[in-house]
């Protein structure tokens, strides 16, 4: 064999060892969230062993330990799951589009203008009832402040376009545009809470801390159709994606309609986070921190990306899950814990930028 015939099949080689380790890695995040998701199921006071869940998960009855598995421990364990998997995919298609690791779902401001929206609702349409057998405040009008925490973040999403299409600034500075609209929405969210009394002041922070213990299961199924729908036109544009991370003049090269495909994209990903949010508040970093620590292992083909930083989206966030329930003599609201590993989390990212330049 010629020297050229042994430098390609020592390049070849090395490629599908490359690949093999990223599809391994996958495999190896997708059995770990199915082991953990069955293992946090028995977690608590269920007083049911795996052999049982496992019985109950496949052939569901009417007895009260089915009712347990499925609608106590099941119906918030999916749904962290699967918010986790949308605010993780949501985050690799915007740092992708905007070509900035920092772009997430929560820095571009979607998260505050959800905040407001729901606030908004609290305050001029809910009542907000006091139960007296916890303590807390229930909302009179839940799905109403759902609706308008989605319309709040969709028109933030929009506002943010609107600047991009006006000013044709540049993909990078889309993220100052999403802080500067983060701290417009912060401030309204804030008096807003000036002007609540005590029970709306509570509803609104209540709902702010972010909690997946609040999802119904029609609720759940509307955001894994959502889910499903958008994964699935990311991985058909994984290609014109991968073009892009390699630059605007290669994926024009390539054909690729780069003002289309970066407005579609940002629209679907905000569509998707402002469902996440207006179902269970703000939780914050997910859609920063999943994609970094795919791409740590996977690189930065959204072949691999795409699927992977909804794996781990779902791994961050079941795990966020049994620390704010377990590991605290009282069970702390889930955006509490993301939002306390995502910002360091943040300045590493920050201060890796800086030595890599």
């Amino acid at each position: 064999m010629d020297e050229e015939g042994i430098v390609k099949n020592s390049t070849s080689e090395g490629y599908l060892r490359y690949s093999r380790r990223r599809y391994m890695f996958l495999a190896g995040c997708l059995v770990a969230l199915v082991v953990l998701t069955v293992l946090t199921i028995r977690l608590g006071d269920t007083g049911l062993s795996y052999g049982e869940i496992l019985g109950y998960l496949f052939h569901p009855d009417d007895s009260w330990e089915s009712a347990v598995v499925w609608d106590l421990r099941l119906r918030v364990i999916l749904a962290t799951v699967v918010a986790g998997a949308a605010l993780g995919v949501s985050g690799a298609v915007m740092q992708c589009l905007l070509r900035n690791p920092m772009a997430s779902p929560f820095t571009l401001g979607i998260s505050n203008a959800a905040a407001f929206g729901a606030a908004f609702a609290i305050l001029f349409l809910d009542g907000g009832t006091i139960t007296m057998a916890t303590g807390m405040v229930a909302l009179d009008q839940p799905l109403m402040v759902t609706i308008f925490a989605f319309i709040f973040a969709m028109g933030a999403t929009l506002l943010m376009l609107g600047i991009v299409k006006v000013t044709d600034i540049s993909p990078e500075s889309i993220v100052l545009a999403g802080m500067a609209i983060s701290s417009i929405f912060s401030a309204l969210l804030s008096f807003l809470q000036y002007m609540a009394d005590s029970t709306k002041l509570s509803s609104i922070v209540g709902w702010q801390f972010g909690s997946v213990s609040r999802i119904t299961w029609n609720e759940e199924i509307a955001l894994i159709v959502v889910l499903i729908a958008v994964a699935a036109y990311y991985l058909w544009k994984r290609w014109d994606y991968n073009s892009m991370e390699a630059g605007e003049d290669v994926a024009k090269g390539l054909g690729v309609n780069i003002g289309r495909t970066r407005m579609v994209g940002l629209t679907l990903s905000a569509v998707l986070t402002a469902t996440v949010v207006s179902f269970m508040g703000i939780i914050g970093f997910v859609g920063l921190i999943a994609p970094h620590i795919v791409k740590k292992f996977v690189g930065t083909d959204n072949r691999f990306v795409i699927p992977g930083s909804m794996i781990v989206g779902g791994l961050v966030m079941i795990i966020a899950y049994v620390v704010s329930c377990y590991a605290f003599p009282s069970v702390i609201p889930i955006g509490i814990i993301t939002s306390a590993v995502g910002g360091p989390m943040f300045i590493a990212i920050l201060i890796g930028r800086r030595k890599r330049r």
